[in-house]
């Protein structure tokens, strides 16, 4: 585990960079970690789906794996990848503040 400051904010990130605790997570955290991965900006597409991933997150336990998101987000499985070039599910679930969804490598 490790801390870093974000938005002005000292959070804590696991060893990949998943927020240990998904309720410090704000969206002006999700533009910094974006930019950082090479996202300029974040889309209405990219907020479709990062809110998506939240609120399954919060329902469900663990946050949607790709099929899921392409069936259940109103975004396509190939707009995914455009938005979330390095793998969206794991992706967009670390820009979204909560941890990797089960399944992603």
């Amino acid at each position: 585990m490790s801390t870093a400051t974000m938005a002005g904010v000292e959070v804590r990130l696991n060893d990949e960079g998943f927020f240990e605790d998904p309720n410090q997570w704000t969206e002006a955290m999700a533009v910094e970690m974006a930019t950082a991965d090479g996202i300029d900006t974040l889309t209405d597409q990219h907020w479709t789906v990062l809110k998506f991933m939240r609120k399954e997150f919060f329902e469900k336990g663990t946050g949607p794996t790709v099929r899921l998101l392409g069936k259940t987000s109103g975004v396509s499985v190939k707009d995914l990848y455009l938005l979330f070039p390095k793998g969206p599910a794991k992706m967009a679930a670390r820009i979204a503040g909560i941890p990797k969804p089960k399944g992603c490598i």
